[in-house]
């Protein structure tokens, strides 16, 4: 189907933890993870042996039907481990779309009000018409023929600081991105006693790995909490561990009201949750939430297993420690050539922004494809993002070995450096 793309046209039939094999037996690093969802490796022996175990008792039977003891764990362990000190609840779902769809839906029930902002440039699924769609920040590739679009969603600016939006330096800006909301937007578009939630990546993932502000995101949940606002936290792509916390929010010191997960929380299987404050999950309506799907019972054993491992492995901690390998490589990459713009991520979630000038930072779009492209030949797989498709951002699993890792930083200079002809 042409509406489906396809990053690398290449068939993988097998893989081992950063490796991926091809159908002619082709070695690939893999800077991929699925986008970001083996973090902990291709073919990991212990889930391996998990999911066995749990196909041979049990595969279905709707948590909506009969409880089962894989998602009740599951649900205990989410609460217990979701950031912030307020008792949680957790609701189970299939994707990180449907995740989306149905955090708004909370925040819209139990608050009774109908908007919801979100952020340009952002991005939160693609779900059928359902509101992830109208909360994503980019028209193409992802609404392109699909308006209208389920309305009660607004746009602001994000915090984008290497692309400001206002022409502001950050930190000198005094939050130009943050002040327009409190004295322009909710004045001109959506008044906040008529706003369920803000809806946000503190960093964006499909956006190009942009790390929101400190400040801004403490100064906004100040502004939420006194206005009676819930703080919706997307951490589908930028959750477990990747960021060098457990959720990425937690590098900002914020408890969300609301949380998204999918993605990594499986290592593949189809899972995502919706993890919010007991006080509102119980102010839902009976019957309104559900999925024959969501919280089955392979995909939750997986899970469990997933949380184990990022535990006992300290696998946060170790992104950390990837995440100076990676920083460091790419601060280099940054001195030796003048078309990267900026480096930028939190943790092993790193990423690189290409640019034709520095100073007028125009996009290097084409250049990037021709970078990810020449990498795939040498034996890297790559993934670009970002408003212009001019980032390429990392994405390994966190279990990736340390000569693995420096192997593809070294394939990923080579392309480089071919494209550009040094």
């Amino acid at each position: 189907m042409k509406g489906v793309s396809l990053a690398h046209p290449i068939t993988i039939v097998k893989g081992r933890n950063a490796l991926l094999y091809d159908i002619n037996g082709k070695e690939y690093v893999d800077f991929t993870s699925g986008i970001g969802v083996t973090s902990l490796g291709h073919a990991n022996p212990e889930l391996v042996k998990t999911v066995t175990e749990q196909l041979e008792k049990l595969w279905h039977t709707c948590f909506m039907v009969t409880n089962y003891p894989s998602c009740a764990e599951l649900a205990e362990k989410l609460a217990k481990i979701a950031p912030g000190v307020s008792e949680k609840q957790v609701l189970f779902q299939n994707s990180g779309s449907e995740a989306v769809d149905n955090a708004i839906k909370i925040a819209r029930q139990v608050t009774g009000r109908y908007y919801i902002v979100s952020y340009e440039n952002s991005f939160h699924g693609r779900g059928a018409y359902g509101f992830a769609l109208s909360a994503t920040g980019k028209w193409k590739p992802y609404k392109v023929g699909f308006d209208p679009l389920p309305p009660g969603v607004e746009l602001i600016p994000y915090p984008y600081c290497y692309r400001c939006p206002f022409k502001q330096e950050y930190p000198g800006c005094g939050l130009a991105c943050l002040d327009y909301v409190k004295k322009w937007f909710i004045n001109t578009r959506v008044p906040l006693e008529r706003t369920a939630g803000f809806l946000i990546e503190v960093v964006q993932g499909e956006g190009g790995y942009v790390v929101a502000p400190l400040d801004y995101v403490r100064e906004l949940k100040k502004f939420l909490e006194e206005n009676n606002v819930l703080l919706i936290d997307d951490e589908v792509q930028a959750g477990w561990g990747r960021t060098g916390k457990l959720w990425a929010i937690e590098n900002f010191g914020v408890e969300p009201d609301i949380m998204t997960t999918a993605k990594a929380i499986a290592n593949g299987l189809p899972l995502s949750a919706v993890v919010g404050r007991k006080e509102l999950m119980e102010k839902t309506h009976p019957g309104s939430f559900g999925g024959t799907y969501g919280g089955n019972p392979v995909s939750c054993a997986a899970a469990l297993k997933v949380i184990e491992v990022m535990q006992r492995d300290r696998l946060p901690e170790r992104a950390v420690e990837l995440g100076e390998m990676v920083r460091k490589r790419l601060n280099e990459l940054y001195e030796k050539y003048e078309i990267v713009g900026d480096v930028r991520g939190l943790g092993v979630m790193q990423a690189i922004e290409l640019v034709k000038d520095r100073k007028t930072k125009e996009p290097a779009s084409s250049e990037t494809s021709k970078v990810i492209d020449k990498a795939r030949d040498k034996g890297l797989l790559l993934l670009k993002a970002g408003l212009y498709h001019n980032v390429i951002r990392l994405h390994p699993p966190l279990t990736i070995e340390k000569e693995i890792l420096e192997k593809g930083l070294d394939l990923l200079e080579e392309s480089l450096k071919e494209v550009l002809k040094v």
